[in-house]
């Protein structure tokens, strides 16, 4: 009997239009803004249920253990978080197509998670609401409700307020400039700016925005700022979070394809369309079960 064609589920990527830093907490934690736009490319996931008891992630990333990856952890919370019933034998071979850099700020992991707890919610017939399984994905990692929910939003607070909003769809040339940033090195900074004014998302554009932690990062990360001064020749272009990918935006697929052919050998980049609901859930909602 011929085995089954693995069943694909989008993973995308992510990018940070800008980053306000307003104010700190009394906790220390950070008063932000930004404006996360889920992009049509990322990786891809792929999951083979059974009732073995075990996690398996079939295709492990070098260099990360699989106790620390967030697949693993995503599948294993889930699981966990269910009744003891038949549930206790749940197991999952899971395949992954890497596409994203790990370390770039365009949410590679915390995307992974998110589509592994929706899909397994799915396939595991667990029946958990949207909002459970985003209470569940941020205790792996702030960004994993955003994949959860699955549309580009405006974010305050700590980035948990999230806020649904509709977008042009323009296109994006990302580029990674081979530096993993340090997030809590870079708000930890006595220099960094924490008093933006706030903004109403009515008055966004792109030309009134901008990265609050840019210039620390450029100035602490050479590579980062040499892809920056890059892009910039050609198109209004940012850093997304703190790094370290930036990216170039476009009117048309064909600009930035263009220009991501006048890269530098050996650079390591991707197009991509901003898209207002992730491709993962435009399937969730189109699969049968």
């Amino acid at each position: 009997m011929s085995k089954q064609p693995l069943d694909w589920w989008p993973s995308p990527a992510k990018l940070n239009l800008f980053l306000h830093i307003n104010g700190r907490y009394k906790n220390g934690y950070h008063q932000l803004q930004s404006l996360f736009q889920v992009l049509d490319y990322g990786d891809e996931l792929a999951f083979e249920v059974n009732y073995s008891n075990e996690i398996k992630l079939v295709d492990p990333i070098e260099g990360v253990a699989d106790n620390d990856n967030l697949i693993i952890k995503a599948a294993l919370l889930l699981k966990q978080s269910l009744p003891n019933n038949p549930s206790h034998n749940l197991g999952c071979d899971i395949h992954l197509k890497k596409r994203l850099p790990m370390g770039g700020g365009i949410g590679g992991g915390s995307s992974n998670a998110a589509t592994t707890l929706l899909v397994l919610n799915k396939l595991w017939n667990c029946q958990l609401s949207d909002t459970n399984l985003s209470t569940l994905g941020l205790t792996l990692g702030a960004d994993v409700p955003i994949f959860i929910q699955g549309k580009t939003a405006f974010a305050e607070g700590v980035g948990e307020k999230l806020q649904q909003v509709s977008l042009p769809e323009k296109n994006y040339l990302v580029l990674f400039p081979d530096n993993h940033v340090c997030t809590a090195e870079i708000f930890s900074l006595l220099e960094l700016p924490r008093n933006t004014a706030i903004i109403n998302f009515n008055d966004y554009s792109f030309a009134n925005t901008h990265n609050d932690c840019q210039e620390l990062v450029c100035k602490h990360y050479p590579n980062v700022a040499k892809a920056l001064h890059w892009l910039l020749e050609y198109a209004p272009s940012r850093m997304t979070g703190t790094g370290a990918c930036v990216f170039a935006i476009f009117e048309n697929r064909k600009e930035a394809l263009d220009v991501q052919a006048l890269l530098p050998q050996g650079s390591t980049s991707f197009v991509a369309s901003g898209v207002n609901t992730s491709p993962l859930h435009i399937k969730l909602q189109t699969q049968i079960y």
